[in-house]
């Protein structure tokens, strides 16, 4: 999809929609998990699959973050129509995260069971948390090819095939999960073993396609390697997203820490709002991942008042859709929860957490779409900044306050919507005083 030219409303759109479908069908591979679990093995084995999700994010959220910077140099070149330093950024990209593979594999399997002594994980949940985790990093190889090879073909505007893999897999993912627990009587590690096998397959699915394409961006095999000077570009911009997300999800570990003080019930209702609250998170992200590829590809072609045009286009569509659809999840709150599991503490919990929190994510709207923009005109390093402080710092600072005065759950849940708001405020300002503007040659 060439985005330097046509309606800048319906090109967002016919962009995002894919990317709305297949991070729908992404967030289903923990959220069947979860359903599976909670369902059919207990509110203690949903507890322990959300408690999980903290310490996953934290190392995956780093590669996806970098994979940022490769989407965004391989727009640039796409969008300027350099073929040669396309395919040497392709070769460079696949080349780092094969790597990375590797190095995950091994950082996750050993980090993973100290971060749950870390979060104050209870006796009751450990065990199954540590299984999980354990076959999850076995395979989160596969999970990496997938990303960055998604966020290749994205960048040059290739939305749909990543889709329908990820369509493919997920499907092939919700019925693992139920053959291994359902079937087989496998508990937590049947959909662990599920999600591991699915994302194998959705990663050599984007492979093939890479491989045998005809286009300028086709992997090569024997020309897989590092560029040292497209490697440097890749990372000034996919560095500081990588350490901000994966901050960010290490910050998110502490909130956790919290919320398991409070019991298995309380840890399976935050579990349950975090899976419901993400499927209102996921379309400005995909609005988000729209704006980064449209400010890339119209600078590249060096129309400027274009890609601010398509900045202020995408964050409407954001706050929109991000209205409609928390108003949906705040009036049918308890029927959803109840979906992962019926016990009335999780009930409870879960939708206290939701209605609290569920509209306040219109103040993410500025931090997916705006801080999105600034990454692809080469600005990481400001969003990483902010982010930082307002996900880490400043959310910290307000749960070691606020907990002292008066340590409920609903004062940590509520720890969210504070580092939201300062990150919104804050990146707005930063937007329009015009400072990213200067960063725009890479």
């Amino acid at each position: 999809m060439d985005m330097t030219s046509g309606s800048i409303t319906k090109l967002l759109i016919m962009f995002a929609v894919p990317l709305v479908i297949g991070n729908l069908f992404q967030q289903l591979y923990n959220t069947v998990d979860s359903l599976v679990v909670g369902n059919f093995v207990g509110s203690h084995a949903l507890a322990a699959v959300g408690s999980t999700t903290s310490i996953i994010n934290m190392i995956v959220m780093f590669f996806t973050g970098t994979s940022v910077g490769a989407g965004v140099v391989i727009s640039r070149y796409y969008g300027a129509h350099d073929d040669e330093k396309l395919h040497i950024a392709v070769e460079t990209t696949m080349a780092v995260t094969f790597i990375c593979g590797i190095i995950f594999t091994g950082l996750g399997i050993f980090v993973a069971p100290y971060m749950l002594k870390f979060m104050s994980t209870p006796d009751d949940v450990l065990p199954s948390a540590s299984v999980y985790l354990r076959i999850y990093f076995s395979g989160v190889f596969g999970l990496l090819v997938y990303n960055m090879g998604s966020a290749i073909l994205r960048a040059v505007g290739d939305t749909k095939r990543p889709l329908y893999f990820l369509c493919l897999s997920s499907v092939m993912n919700i019925g693992l999960d139920l053959l291994f627990v359902v079937g087989f009587g496998m508990a937590i590690e049947g959909v662990a073993y599920a999600t591991i096998i699915s994302q194998f397959v959705s990663a050599i699915l984007v492979l093939i396609v890479l491989t045998r394409s005809t286009e300028n961006y086709r992997l090569t095999w024997k020309d897989l390697r590092i560029n040292k000077k497209i490697f440097r570009q890749i990372l000034m911009v996919g560095l500081p997203t990588g350490f901000q997300q994966s901050l960010t999800s290490f910050s998110n570990v502490y909130v956790q820490s919290y919320i398991n003080t409070f019991g298995s019930s309380c840890m399976a209702g935050w579990s349950s709002y975090s899976k419901i609250d993400q499927f209102v998170f996921l379309p400005m992200q995909s609005i988000g991942q729209a704006s980064t590829t449209f400010m890339s590809q119209n600078l590249g072609a060096g129309n400027l008042p274009r890609a601010k045009k398509g900045t202020g286009v995408a964050l409407r569509l954001a706050l929109l859709i991000t209205f409609a659809s928390a108003g949906i999840l705040f009036l049918f709150a308890p029927r959803l929860v109840a979906v992962f599991n019926q016990e009335p503490d999780v009930v409870r919990y879960g939708t206290m957490f939701l209605r609290m929190n569920v509209f306040m994510l219109a103040f993410c709207c500025p931090n997916q779409v705006v801080a999105g923009a600034m990454r692809g005109a080469g600005d990481s390093r400001t969003p990483m900044l902010i982010m930082l402080f307002s996900f880490v710092l400043f959310r910290q600072i307000y749960l070691y306050i606020a907990t002292s005065i008066c340590n409920t759950a609903a004062v940590v849940g509520f720890g969210y919507p504070v580092g939201w708001i300062v990150a919104s405020v804050l990146v707005e300002l930063y937007y329009m005083s015009g400072k990213w503007e200067k960063k725009i040659n890479m």
